[in-house]
C-alpha cells in the first residue's frame, strides 16, 4: 500500500515539528547531567506520568497486542502479565516512594545508599551498569524490528523493513541526543495527545463498521470470554487454521499454567522494583516521593483505555474483513503485520496519516526513553567516578551524547539479526528480567543481604539469561524462569552468607531514609536506640490490599475498551462498575494516605 500524498504530508509535518521542538529546548536540557537526564527534578508529576505512558505506547508492543487480541480474544488481556504490566501497581503503592527517597540519579548510584562504599558496592554498581546496557540494547533491537515491519507496509520505495528502520532510527536519534529528558518528556506529551485521538477514532470506526454478529461468526467459541481454564479453549479449525498453529508455537495450549507462571514471575519481578531503564528514570526525576507514586499511578489510568480501544478496533476489523486474505496465505501469513495492514485498508485518508504519525511518535517515545536512560550509567557511574570526577558539566553531557549513539548502533546491529518481535520480547521480559528478580527482591526486604550477595546474584542471573537462548533455543523463557530464579537466588544467598554483613550504620542510614518493610528487625531496633521517636511508618498489610485491588483495577481498565468496541454491553457495564469501585477504594486507601 502506498500512502496518499496528504497522509505523507501529515507525517512529514509532524516529524519536522517534533525535531524542531527537540532542538528548541536543547539549550535548557544541556546545562548539566541532572538537567539532561532528570530534567533538573522540576518536571510536574502529571507530565512525567503521561510521558511514561507514551513511552510504553510503543509500536512493537502494540503490534504484538493486536496479534494476541486477534488470536486469543478477551483472554489476551492476561498476556501482558508477561511484562508484567501490574508492576506499575507495585510502583504506585510503595516502591516509587522507596526509590525516590534515595534522591540519586541512577540505579547504580542507589546501591551506595543500600550498601555503602567499598569493594562490594563497586562490584554491585558495575553489574547494574552491565545490566542497564544489555537491557537497553535489547529494547533498541525490539523497537528496530517493530518499526521496520510497520514502515514497510506504507512507504512507497519498496525497501526492506530493516532499511526503513535504519532511516527512522537516524531521524529519531537526532532529537533524543539533542534534548535529553526535557526533549523526551515534552515531545511525548504531544505524542500522547495525537495517539489518544487517533486510537479513539479507530475504535469508533470499528464500532460503526463491525457488528457483534459479524464478530461472532468470525471467531471460535470462547473468543469473547475473559475467563479460562487449564486449556486455552479456542479452536480456530475451519475458521483460520493458521491461528491454531500460532497458539501452538506460542506455547499457549496450557493457558492456565502459563498465566500462573506469569503471575509467579511477575509478582517477584514487581517486588524487585524497576529495572534500570526509563521507568526508573522518571521516578528519580519526580520532585518528591509522593509525586513519584502519583506519577506511577497515572500511567495505568491514562494509557490503557486509548491503547486497547485502538487494539480492539484493529482486531475486529481484521477479523471480519481480512479473514479470507489471511486464510489464503495459510502458514505464510505473519500475524505481526496485522496492525499495519489493517491501517492501510480500513483507515480513511487524513486519519491514516495522523495515526501513522502517532504510532511513529510512539516508536520515537520508546526509543527516546531507552536511549536517554542508559548512558547515564556509563557516564555517571563509570567515567565520572573512576576517570574524570572533576570535568566540566558540558563534558559529561557530550560524552552522554556519544554513549547514546554507540548504544543505538549496537542495538541496530542486534536488530538486523532478529526475525521476530515476539522472540526479542520473550527474551527481554522472560529471561533477562527473570534473572534480575532474586537479588533485587532481597535488597529491599532483607537486612542481612549484602553487596557481594547482590553482585553474585545479579551475575548468576544475567549470565544464565544470556546463555539460555543458546543452550535451550526451543524452551519458552517462562518455563525457564524457575531455573533462572533458583540460580540467581543461590548466588545471592551464598554470596551473602559467605561474606560479612554491611556496617550497621550504613544499614541504619538506609532504613531511616527509605523506610522499607520486610525483615529489618535488627536494624529497626538499632535505629530506635539511636532515635527513640523514629517512626518508620510502614504498613505492609495496607500495601498488600492496595496491590490486590490495584491489579483488579488495572485489569478492568484493559478489558473495558475491548468490551466497548465489540459491543458487549452487559459485560461493559459490570467492568465499568468494577473499575469505578476499585478507583474509589484506591483513592481512599492509597492516594489520600500518601505522604512524603
Amino acid at each position: 500500500m502506498t500512502l496518499h500524498w496528504f497522509d505523507l504530508l501529515v507525517i512529514a509535518l509532524y516529524m519536522a515539528g517534533t525535531l524542531g521542538l527537540g532542538f528548541y529546548i536543547a539549550n535548557k536540557a544541556r546545562q548539566d547531567m541532572n538537567a539532561y537526564f532528570l530534567g533538573g527534578k522540576k518536571i510536574p508529576w502529571w507530565a512525567l506520568g503521561v510521558s511514561n505512558a507514551s513511552g510504553m505506547f510503543d509500536i512493537a508492543g502494540t503490534m504484538w497486542l493486536v496479534t494476541v487480541c486477534f488470536i486469543y480474544g478477551l483472554k489476551s488481556v492476561w498476556l501482558p502479565w508477561v511484562w508484567p504490566i501490574f508492576n506499575q501497581v507495585f510502583l504506585m503503592v510503595y516502591l516509587s516512594l522507596w526509590l525516590r527517597r534515595s534522591n540519586v540519579m541512577t540505579g547504580a548510584e542507589w546501591l551506595e545508599t543500600r550498601f555503602g562504599k567499598g569493594r562490594g558496592a563497586e562490584l554491585c554498581q558495575w553489574v547494574v551498569v552491565i545490566f542497564a546496557i544489555v537491557s537497553a540494547i535489547g529494547f533498541i533491537a525490539y523497537a528496530f524490528k517493530g518499526i521496520g515491519k510497520f514502515a514497510a507496509i506504507f512507504f512507497p520505495w519498496h525497501w526492506s523493513p530493516d532499511t526503513y528502520a535504519l532511516l527512522i532510527f537516524a531521524f529519531t536519534t537526532l532529537y533524543v541526543l539533542k534534548g535529553g529528558m526535557y526533549s523526551v518528556v515534552l515531545t511525548e506529551l504531544l505524542q500522547f495527545v495525537i495517539m489518544t485521538l487517533a486510537a479513539v477514532a479507530v475504535g469508533v470506526i470499528a464500532m460503526s463498521l463491525v457488528s457483534p454478529e459479524q464478530i461472532q461468526q468470525a471467531t471460535p467459541n470462547g473468543w469473547d470470554q475473559l475467563w479460562f481454564g487449564w486449556q486455552v479453549g479456542l479452536d480456530w479449525q475451519g475458521l483460520l487454521d493458521s491461528a491454531n498453529d500460532r497458539i501452538q508455537s506460542d506455547g499457549m495450549e496450557l493457558f492456565g499454567l502459563m498465566i500462573m507462571m506469569m503471575l509467579f514471575k511477575g509478582v517477584l519481578f514487581s517486588m524487585a522494583g524497576p529495572v534500570p531503564n526509563y521507568d526508573m528514570q522518571r521516578i528519580l526525576a519526580a520532585k518528591t516521593p509522593k509525586e513519584a507514586a502519583k506519577m506511577s499511578g497515572l500511567v495505568s489510568l491514562v494509557m490503557f483505555f486509548p491503547r486497547y480501544m485502538m487494539v480492539a478496533g484493529f482486531t475486529v476489523l481484521a477479523l471480519v474483513y481480512m479473514g479470507p486474505e489471511i486464510k489464503a496465505q495459510g502458514q505464510n501469513f505473519d500475524f505481526e503485520q496485522l496492525l499495519p495492514i489493517a491501517i492501510s485498508q480500513y483507515v480513511p485518508v487524513g486519519l491514516a496519516g495522523l495515526l501513522i504519525a502517532g504510532l511513529l511518535a510512539a516508536f520515537m517515545s520508546t526509543l527516546a526513553a531507552s536511549v536517554n536512560a542508559a548512558p547515564v550509567y556509563l557516564v555517571n557511574d563509570v567515567y565520572k567516578k573512576y576517570f574524570n570526577p572533576n570535568a566540566e558539566a558540558k563534558t559529561y553531557v557530550r560524552l552522554s551524547t556519544l554513549m547514546s549513539l554507540v548504544l543505538v548502533v549496537i542495538g541496530v546491529g542486534m536488530g538486523f539479526m532478529l526475525s521476530s518481535i515476539n522472540n526479542i520480547m520473550q527474551w527481554i521480559f522472560g529471561a533477562l528480567f527473570g534473572g534480575y528478580a532474586a537479588a533485587n527482591l532481597l535488597k529491599w526486604h532483607w537486612w542481612r543481604f549484602n553487596a557481594y550477595g547482590y553482585f553474585w546474584g545479579m551475575m548468576s542471573g544475567l549470565v544464565a539469561s544470556l546463555v539460555l537462548p543458546l543452550l535451550l533455543p526451543d524452551t519458552h523463557p517462562l518455563y525457564a524462569f524457575p531455573a533462572l530464579l533458583v540460580l540467581s537466588l543461590a548466588g545471592s544467598v551464598l554470596g551473602t552468607l559467605m561474606t560479612p554483613a554491611e556496617p550497621m550504620q550504613v544499614l541504619c542510614d538506609f532504613y531511616r531514609q527509605v523506610r522499607p518493610w520486610g525483615f529489618w528487625a535488627p536494624v529497626k531496633q538499632q535505629v530506635l536506640a539511636q532515635q527513640p521517636d523514629f517512626d518508620p511508618d510502614t504498613h505492609p498489610g495496607r500495601d498488600a490490599i492496595n496491590i490486590l485491588v490495584g491489579m483488579v483495577w488495572q485489569l478492568a481498565l484493559v478489558a473495558l475498551p475491548i468490551y466497548l468496541v465489540i459491543q458487549q454491553w452487559p459485560e461493559f457495564g459490570w467492568t465499568l462498575a468494577v473499575a469505578l469501585l476499585s478507583s474509589w477504594f484506591l483513592k481512599k486507601n492509597w492516594l489520600d494516605k500518601l505522604k512524603d
